[in-house]
């Protein structure tokens, strides 16, 4: 999976197609995300004394990762990523269109 946490992301497909937001939590065994303010569901909550009041609470449910792309830093076009390995043999995400390099510093 080549999302982190903090990206920034495009919805691709979906309900919320066309939408960006920032990866709050990536699964990656699950090959899933959670996108801030994209994918949005409505819950049902029982209440728990101490704990929870009950009532309908709005959250953010995962997306799976081949419904979002990730929005190049530079070029600010949503983009596929791409791994090549420095000269100290790390590996390092890149832009496959403007070729320049997607890590956060």
């Amino acid at each position: 999976m080549r999302l982190k946490r903090g990206d920034e992301v495009k919805v691709i497909a979906g309900k919320d197609k066309g939408k960006t937001g920032t990866v709050r939590v990536a699964i990656p065994r699950e090959d899933r995300v959670i996108v801030e303010g994209v994918n949005r569901v409505k819950k049902h909550q029982k209440g728990r004394p101490g704990v929870a009041q009950a009532g309908i609470v709005e959250r953010e449910n995962p997306l799976h990762v081949s419904n979002v792309m990730v929005v190049c830093p530079n070029c600010h076009n949503a983009v596929r990523v791409a791994i090549r390995r420095d000269e100290r043999g790390h590996k390092i995400r890149y832009c496959r269109k403007c070729n320049e390099s997607i890590e956060r510093a």
